[in-house]
């Protein structure tokens, strides 16, 4: 379809990938100036290779170094810094002149509709083989206007704090999602484009992005069931709307069986008697199995069938969940069949590195055969533990209850220190971990984080804070716009926003700009709504710059402490901006393929490698220093720090892949069966691969709310896992740990795998940043490849 959004969430994306072994420098790898207003382009350096210290080779670099940290940890200085542009003229939500009031939503999505109109009549009137041969750009063009709407609406009415903007963006999403509708079941868009593809003139003539692009928008089109007979497309119309309602009702309503358990108090011993205290009333403690006090009973309570009972009411959702399950699975087993796919699974897979199937359950069980081992021996551990609680002279049995209680006994047999949730957290405020990312893709990359004083009306809160990523080569290159601190009414979840993709912008519609009324300086500001754009001086071109959106929840600042971040929100952050840096170097010239558009098992590589990079020592030595008094975090605590994330690793690897098997389960032909009942494969499942058996009763399928948003595509996350310790070991330490801060392994990376987007096939991308050319074709043997290779610690 030509709305293509790019997921970045765990765990997923969305798209194609990327070539290996081509030596040739593409039409991508250009040099780029900066045009856009206050834009940063001083200290470029002439050679790619890192500097001493911290890759800071000039005064320049050094201060905006010193000022990343500050403009996060010191309140203070943030408000001098932002301070100074107060007194300019609004300049519109993340700088689209548009957006200065909440009508403005309504200005952007009618100037909007109308370029899309232009485009919509020019594809329909093609007929010569030179209108052909732009049919591709036309077309990703018109993606690109409706995504700017959309994407950046939705984010907007999720984000933003002000009810009045919130409903114009709600407004402006629903025009221009019926809109996008409505052209996805146009037939004359896709006859054009399939015309201009079996012209083999204009086939040679596009490029090798262009050819990616027209094949995605044809099988989109395809898939939104364009071809199929009016009566059977009123039918996918149909489910396919039930399926969207349907699924977010799952997502939305899931609730358990019973939703309270009561226990006398005195069975409570174990759990802090201070939650005791708040839990109980009349000497019975209430158990709410929906909130925290549930997986905390599960962790600390000693009496082993209070445990039981927990565990059972945890995992068991209601008849009605597991109803709106059941008719969304059935639904889109459906869809398949009408689509002519044997699945669902095998109809989402067809585009993905897997293909098919058969070719994830092969990796799936290539992942079982290697992770076995270690989940027996952390389960002797655990049955060990619980010897020293039984008298009995039989041999323990860990059950399903007793997991959580006894893994968090072993972690607390560690060392006591690392209890203490400010231990670490002193060597990561956040000013500093921002400093670290900065410093690392300076020494890989040669990118800078730099601060930019933000203009009013340009964020949506006064803890967000822009920054402008720069090249030592390429000058300005993307604006990211971190919002890291939580408040009231801000979502929980970590989250990376593509609120504008990277594209090039044709002379064409800057020609068109030029030719109608508008408010902007120059045609270019007009045809990006005064948004950053980067002149590539060797072809006199234009490129928008990809705009994105970090967004966190960490608990703010109390001066003169900075905001600190435990161990898991530094590795979460580095997880996110992982996906950053993807949009940052996949600047393509077509936005349908920017950045983390890419096919969805492969877009969580760029952020699940870059945890890696998290735990390595080499990169803390960057950066991880002791708030007041500047100390180096001790190697000693990292390395018992990193003990406990290993400690129940290959449980949690265990856990991850019953659920990918569940989801192929779920996908497959099974729902078109008169006698499908998902908690019977449920149990199937897991009595067939788990090293410890679920018991009869539990229905947890009902709370897994990712059927919905990753049907068949669940594994995604477990496979980019695989990939990227394999890449973290064959390339980052393959000569050494000093290989994680390496400028050489770096642009390898970058130049085999990032700089892409989705514009080249993964599998590609993959033998050319390992050398192995086996893995280049895919398929099969390839998928089974991976699972062999296994999920390593994340360590260098």
């Amino acid at each position: 379809m030509l709305k293509r959004l790019a997921r970045v969430k765990a765990p997923a994306s969305n798209a194609p990938w990327i070539c290996a072994r081509c030596r040739q420098k593409s039409q991508f790898d250009r040099k780029f100036t900066s045009v856009a207003a206050g834009t940063s382009t001083r200290d470029h350096a002439s050679s790619p290779s890192a500097s001493s210290l911290y890759g800071l080779t000039t005064g320049y670099a050094k201060r905006d170094d010193e000022t990343l940290r500050k403009v996060f940890d010191d309140a203070r200085f943030w408000a001098s810094f932002s301070q100074k542009s107060k007194v300019n003229p609004p300049t519109g939500i993340v700088g689209n002149r548009y957006l200065t009031h909440p009508d403005g939503f309504l200005d952007f999505v009618t100037i909007t509709l109308h370029r899309c109109e232009r485009i919509v009549r020019r594809v329909s009137s093609a007929h010569s083989v030179q209108e052909y041969k732009s049919m591709v750009r036309d077309l990703d063009r018109l993606s690109d206007l409706l995504c700017r709407v959309i994407d950046l609406a939705d984010f907007v009415r999720g984000t933003h704090p002000d009810r009045k903007v919130q409903a114009a963006a709600n407004k402006a999403y629903a025009i221009m999602f019926q809109y996008m509708n409505q052209l996805n079941t146009t037939t004359v868009l896709n006859d054009q484009l399939k015309k201009a593809v079996d012209v083999p003139e204009v086939w040679e003539s596009w490029t090798e992005q262009e050819r990616v692009v027209a094949k995605i928008l044809l099988e989109d089109f395809s898939r939104s069931a364009i071809e199929l007979p009016d009566g059977a497309r009123q039918r996918f119309v149909q489910l396919s709307n039930e399926i969207a309602h349907d699924g977010a009702e799952f997502v939305d309503r899931m609730a358990p069986a019973t939703p309270t358990l009561t226990f006398d108090s005195t069975r409570m011993r174990g759990l802090e008697p201070g939650m005791v205290r708040m839990l109980t009333k009349w000497g019975k403690t209430k158990i709410n199995t929906m909130n925290h006090e549930a997986q905390m009973a599960l962790r600390y309570v000693d009496d082993a069938e209070v445990r039981k009972e927990i565990y059972m009411a945890v995992r068991t959702a209601n008849k009605s969940s597991i109803n709106r399950l059941e008719k969304m699975l059935r639904n889109r087993a459906e869809l398949a069949k009408l689509s002519g796919y044997e699945s669902f699974a095998h109809m989402t897979l067809e585009n993905k590195m897997a293909k098919s199937p058969e070719a994830v359950n092969q990796f799936l069980n290539a992942l079982i055969e290697d992770n076995r081992h270690q989940v027996q021996e952390e389960l002797r551990e655990l049955m060990e533990l619980k010897m020293t609680d039984t008298k009995s002279n039989s041999p323990p049995q860990i059950h399903a209850w007793d997991k959580f209680y006894y893994t968090h006994r072993l972690i607390s047999n560690m060392d006591m220190k690392l209890r203490s949730p400010d231990f670490l957290s002193a060597y990561f405020s956040v000013g500093t971990v921002m400093q670290g990312l900065s410093r690392l893709f300076d020494r890989l990359y040669g990118l800078r984080l730099v601060p930019r004083e933000t203009q009013p009306g340009e964020v949506w809160g006064d803890d967000v804070r822009r920054l402008d990523v720069v090249s030592d080569t390429d000058g300005h290159i993307a604006v990211l716009y971190c919002d890291l601190f939580s408040r009231d009414g801000k979502t929980p979840n970590p989250a990376h926003f593509t609120l504008r993709c990277s594209r090039e912008l044709s002379e064409s519609e800057i020609q068109d700009a030029a030719a109608t009324q508008h408010p902007f300086s120059s045609p270019v500001e007009a045809a990006t709504d005064g948004m950053a754009v980067a002149l590539n001086p060797q072809t006199n071109s234009y490129f928008q710059l990809p705009t994105i959106a970090l967004i966190c929840d960490f608990s703010s600042h109390h001066p003169p402490r900075p905001a600190l971040l435990n161990f898991n929100d530094v590795k979460t952050l580095f997880h996110e901006m992982g996906h950053a840096v993807h949009s940052f170097l996949g600047r393509t010239a077509l936005q349908n393929v920017s950045g983390t558009r890419c096919a969805t098992d492969f877009a969580e590589l760029p952020s699940v490698l870059m945890e890696y990079f998290a735990s390595s020592p080499l990169v803390l030595a960057l950066f991880a220093r002791h708030w007041e008094t500047d100390a180096p975090l001790p190697q000693s605590a990292l390395d018992q720090r990193l003990a406990i994330d290993t400690r129940t690793k290959a449980a949690e690897t265990e856990a991850q892949i019953l659920l990918a098997i569940l989801d192929q389960a779920y996908h497959s032909s099974l729902p078109l069966e008169s006698s499908f009942d998902s908690t019977k494969t449920y149990h199937d499942v897991f009595n067939k691969y788990a090293s410890i058996p679920e018991p009869q009763g539990t229905a947890w399928q009902g709370f897994f709310g990712h059927l919905f948003g990753y049907g068949a595509t669940y594994y995604s996350y477990l496979f980019d896992t695989a990939i990227a310790s394999h890449i973290w070991s064959d390339v980052f330490q393959k000569r050494g740990p000093e290989g994680s801060v390496s400028r050489d392994n770096g642009e390898k990376y970058k130049n085999e795998v990032l700089r892409w987007g989705g514009g080249r096939d993964g599998w590609k991308c993959l033998a050319g940043v390992l050398g192995d050319a086996r893995l280049e074709d895919g398929g099969e043997m390839a998928m089974k490849e991976v699972g062999r290779w296994g999920i390593k610690s994340r360590r260098a």
